[in-house]
């Protein structure tokens, strides 16, 4: 496919997130988020560490703009901290914290970036856990009040606005795996906080059309292509059923208004629910749910094969061999993008997609220059760029592509031992270097900019 046949708009970018690189946990008044309650109890992250520094991002983010600058990218996508704005998670916004994100958007704007800003990246206030958190209905009102504080004071300048990033993770593996914050083991339990974090997505639209007059709204689900293992029944209703949970038990209720029936019949013959009829859905939520948006964030990063287990549950099965994972154990297929997109222009047919987070975490490689060595990441990027472009050619209206991430961060339950960064952190140091795959997008995005200009070749000179 041809550069020139990007739209015109198309946003080539990076993303990042608040908790994994913002540091400055208890600075300026911010208050506790639940991932730093969560990593301070013992066995929660694989290497011992917390995000209390990160990447030191909240002072060292001039510097990390020119590292934006650098690659030339048009949009950088990164979230509000909530504590950081709302301290206790609701009443008086903390004015430091409003200061802090417009100084942000300022300096995109200066350095002509469009501002992706997300606005619950996973990072719920701690005083909101300990009254509940997401399990608790009044949490949607806390989240649109803290929705209006921040878009009051951004909505004039930020022109893209997603309001939670994958509410899947946030519901299923923190309150049903119990392997990120807050570390809860009750299914039923997230079966609510995903209703309630779809409810608090509907609330933050109409703040945001209020707000923010003319901005793009939406929200961002992770999407995954699922394959049964066999041609079997069990495992072609096995990947049924992993389809229902996973992806359209978000997608059906933002585009079609209603959760699906045969998702909902899998969790009552699990015992997550006593019956079909959903206790938690009250009268007109469906409706606040499915209110219009401008556009689908698509995170993708590989795809699910499945065959049937216990109880018809699906069990994950692994194709390739150990050498041909990710450094995350996930299965590098770009072809599952294609599909994952078709998927919902077919199903859904939202306005405008934007793949708001792809990539890959590998360990670096020797290498005889000065920039560090990653072709494993190289290839994952070419190869999904390349997919997406197929899907474009297709017909799918993706109208940008974001790399996760910028940089090597705090990645979650795996604290800073997978590095998915375009450019290396060392953390004694805080000094970033470029990878090889930071030049090979620097490269892509100029001969693909905005409008598909090609601009002049870049000389290999570093940030």
């Amino acid at each position: 496919m041809s550069l020139q046949s990007l739209p015109d708009d198309f946003l080539w970018g990076v993303a990042t997130s608040a908790q994994q690189i913002e540091g400055a946990f208890d600075e300026a008044g911010r208050g506790e988020s639940i991932w730093d309650r969560f990593a301070r109890a013992p066995g929660n992250i694989a290497d011992r560490s917390d995000a209390k520094i990160a990447c030191d991002h909240y002072h060292r983010w001039r510097d990390d703009f020119d590292l934006l600058k650098w690659l030339g990218v048009g949009a950088y996508r990164f979230s509000i901290s909530w504590s950081r704005v709302l301290p206790d998670g609701s009443g008086a916004a903390n004015p430091a914290g409003l200061d802090f994100y417009d100084a942000l958007v300022d300096g995109l704007l200066a350095l002509g970036i469009q501002p992706f800003v997300t606005l619950n990246h996973w990072d719920l206030p701690q005083a909101l856990q300990e009254r509940g958190g997401w399990t608790s209905r009044a949490t949607v009102d806390a989240f649109a009040h803290y929705v209006d504080a921040v878009s009051r004071r951004l909505g004039d300048r930020v022109g893209h606005w997603a309001t939670h990033n994958e509410p899947w993770c946030m519901a299923h593996l923190g309150y049903e795996k119990g392997v990120h914050a807050p570390g809860l083991r009750v299914p039923s339990a997230s079966l609510r906080v995903a209703h309630h974090l779809l409810l608090s997505h509907g609330r933050a639209v109409e703040v945001l059309r209020r707000n923010a007059a003319g901005a793009e709204i939406g929200i961002v689900l992770i999407l995954t292509s699922v394959h049964p293992a066999s041609d079997s029944q069990a495992d072609r209703d096995a990947a049924r059923h992993l389809d229902g949970s996973f992806n359209r038990w978000y997608l059906d209720p933002l585009y079609r208004g209603r959760y699906p029936e045969d998702a909902v019949a899998d969790r009552v013959r699990l015992g997550h629910l006593a019956s079909p009829d959903l206790p938690f859905v009250k009268p007109g939520d469906l409706e606040v749910i499915a209110t219009p948006t401008d556009f689908l964030g698509v995170n993708y990063y590989s795809r699910s094969v499945v065959k049937s287990g216990p109880a018809a549950a699906p069990i994950a099965v692994q194709v390739v061999s150990d050498d041909e994972l990710t450094a995350m154990g996930w299965e590098v297929y770009p072809q599952g993008l294609r599909e994952a997109l078709e998927r919902v222009k077919r199903d859904y047919a939202p306005a405008r997609i934007y793949l708001t987070e792809n990539g890959a975490a590998f360990p670096d490689e020797p290498g005889p220059s000065a920039h560090l060595a990653d072709v494993r990441r190289v290839d994952y990027l070419r190869s999904h760029v390349a997919a997406a472009q197929q899907a474009i050619s297709l017909g799918v209206p993706l109208h940008g592509y974001f790399v996760w991430s910028l940089m090597d961060n705090f990645e979650w339950g795996q604290g800073f031992s997978k590095r998915f960064g375009l450019f290396h952190v060392d953390y004694s140091t805080q000094r970033r270097t470029p990878r090889e795959s930071a030049f090979w997008y620097r490269d892509r995005v100029s001969a693909g900019a905005v409008g598909s200009a090609v601009r002049q070749h870049h000389t290999r000179r570093q940030p």
